[in-house]
């Protein structure tokens, strides 16, 4: 509650300084200052090549670097009042000029890195070391009910091999799941304790390409099973396709926006909104959106209303060196929320309900939002992922890179999502139970939301 009256003020002065900034004289810089500009922020000093270790020099400044980037253009320094940021870096310079490895640094970058809890600011090894932390098999691995179980698994060679959803992981490599996995989580950046758990998890078989992983599983009878699983090497890899479309009973149409990251969600979407269009009722599912674009997102939502709807509203900090000096008070920059225009003719002006869960993230929740904002039906399953934003890249020392959250968006009103995740009307949550039976308690539940819709 505190943070959304924070906010809520802050909106407000921001319309007392926009009159203030009409007045404000914008002087563009030369082409030359434009070209001293660009080479002081993305220099290619820092794009040094890999090694399989740094030169102390190198880590030292690798690690400067990210601190430095956080300090003048993190967006949420005010969520982490505990952080001394400062204090932070020194308690560090130590322990990354003792890393043995590059691998070792970078890994030391993730966990400083994570002390800001936000999803959108990451660091992320050379490509030379991928293999060595990130590969794992197509096992879909999440805590449910405080369970660590298998909830899908994307691959018949791994089906052939008797992994199911709904067995528990009770060990891996031989050390319980839970100790495990948290063991782990120090280098999980995430925004809320949802999405920190999905990550945990979901990554917990993740390591080095070449060296498979022990799994000690136990099935819905209680039989305790030890399987010895590769990380990679799978051909029959199943992916999700980015738009999915069924008719389900009584003609409701079923419509999984599976990812926002390719503008052909958007050219799939026209192609099968014919048939939308003749459907009674339409659940659509982000439940597996991960995020992309959010501007294909609010085309979907063009076909869902005649008038124009609003989407989140965004502000970043706006700093300017001399207002140091003069004791001025932090300031915060943002522009005119613009509307989004309805599609036109042939809105589809039928029930309609969205379904979410913590992998609902970033532009997937920028759509959840307008679509709150819209009132156009209910939000039924889990809390999203509670992270979007604008993410500045930039290059670190041995082919690295690191990202920084710079903007932070809330609803018109200024009731913040980030750090709590957008909350469904109609709260509910898989069990072990509905894992083992291959059941969808959260479609089933927006089933019956639509069917108490079409009673009134």
């Amino acid at each position: 509650m505190k943070h959304y009256l924070l906010l809520s003020a802050t909106l407000t002065a921001l319309a007392a300084l926009s009159a203030r900034a009409q007045k404000a004289v914008y002087i563009p810089y030369t082409e030359q200052q434009v070209k001293v500009e660009k080479q002081l922020w993305d220099s290619p000093a820092w794009k040094t090549p890999y090694q399989p270790q740094l030169s102390e020099d190198e880590k030292v400044a690798g690690l400067s670097k990210f601190w430095s980037e956080a300090k003048y253009n993190f967006a949420f320094f005010d969520k982490i009042p505990k952080v001394s940021w400062d204090s932070l870096y020194l308690a560090y310079i130590p322990k990354v000029k003792a890393a043995p490895t590059t691998l070792a640094y970078y890994q030391l970058l993730q966990e400083m890195c994570a002390q800001l809890h936000d999803g959108h600011t990451n660091v992320y090894p050379p490509r030379e070391l991928m293999n060595e932390v990130y590969e794992r098999p197509p096992l879909r691995i999440a805590l449910i009910e405080d369970k660590v179980l298998i909830t899908e698994v994307g691959s018949e060679t791994l089906r052939q091999q008797g992994f199911v959803p709904g067995q528990e992981v009770l060990a891996v490599d031989g050390v319980p799941a839970r100790t495990y996995a948290e063991a782990r989580s120090g280098w999980q950046s995430a925004s809320t304790p949802q999405d920190r758990t999905m990550r945990t998890y979901n990554t917990i078989l993740a390591g080095a390409a070449s060296k498979p992983v022990e799994v000690t599983l136990q099935d819905a009878k209680g039989r305790t099973l030890r399987k010895t699983v590769a990380r990679s090497g799978y051909t029959d890899e199943q992916t999700r396709p980015v738009l999915e479309f069924r008719l389900l009973k009584d003609n409701v149409g079923y419509l999984a926006l599976n990812g926002f990251d390719k503008a052909e969600v958007v050219q799939r979407f026209a192609e099968v909104y014919p048939q939308i269009s003749q459907t009674s009722a339409l659940i659509i599912d982000v439940r597996a959106n991960g995020g992309g674009n959010s501007d294909y997102g609010y085309e979907v939502l063009s076909y869902l209303t005649d008038q124009p709807f609003q989407t989140s509203r965004w502000i970043t900090r706006d700093y300017h060196p001399p207002f140091r000096p003069w004791e001025r008070a932090p300031q915060w920059y943002s522009e005119p929320q613009e509307s989004v225009k309805p599609k036109g003719s042939g809105v589809y002006t039928r029930p309609v309900v969205l379904l979410t869960s913590a992998r609902t993230f970033s532009a997937a929740e920028d759509f959840a939002v307008a679509f709150d904002i819209m009132k156009r039906g209910l939000i039924i399953g889990e809390p999203t992922g509670g992270s979007t934003g604008q993410p500045l890249l930039f290059s670190l020392p041995g082919g690295g890179m690191a990202r920084i959250c710079t903007k932070r968006d809330t609803y018109p009103n200024g009731k913040e999502f980030v750090g709590v995740g957008v909350q469904p009307q109609v709260m509910v949550h898989p069990t072990m139970r509905d894992i083992r039976s291959g059941r969808d308690t959260i479609l089933e539940a927006a089933l019956k939301q639509l069917k108490l819709t079409a009673k009134r």
